[in-house]
């Protein structure tokens, strides 16, 4: 199992929406199990370190995003992502409209 620390500083997530997970996904997201899922580590704002199974990162027109499940949450996070050499990267998605777009690729993609 990998493990991240991406230190996105972000408090509490704007965009908390429940995908009507089932577990890590539903199954689909080829883990046979949480306990294989890789790991990020969100840094919240108050210092607090929130561990995240990685449900998948997907493209959604040519821009990249991940999918999180916060361990013993049903609601999925979406940030944008970016590998980069010091690890991985990950922001907020700047609008609802992108929001929306990149919500509807998860569900299709990942239930």
């Amino acid at each position: 199992m990998e493990k991240h620390n991406c230190n996105c500083n972000h408090g509490e997530h704007e965009h908390k929406h429940d995908h009507g997970h089932e577990g890590c996904c539903g199954g689909s997201c080829g883990h046979d199990s949480h306990e294989e899922a890789e790991k990020i580590y969100l840094t919240l704002d108050d210092g607090e370190e929130l561990e995240c199974d990685v449900i998948g990162v997907f493209e959604v027109e040519n821009k990249e995003y991940i999918a999180l499940l916060p361990v013993g949450e049903e609601d999925a996070f979406l940030y944008t992502f970016e590998e980069t050499e010091e690890g991985p990267v990950l922001d907020q998605i700047s609008s609802d409209e992108e929001f929306e777009m990149v919500a509807k690729a998860f569900t299709e993609l990942y239930q």
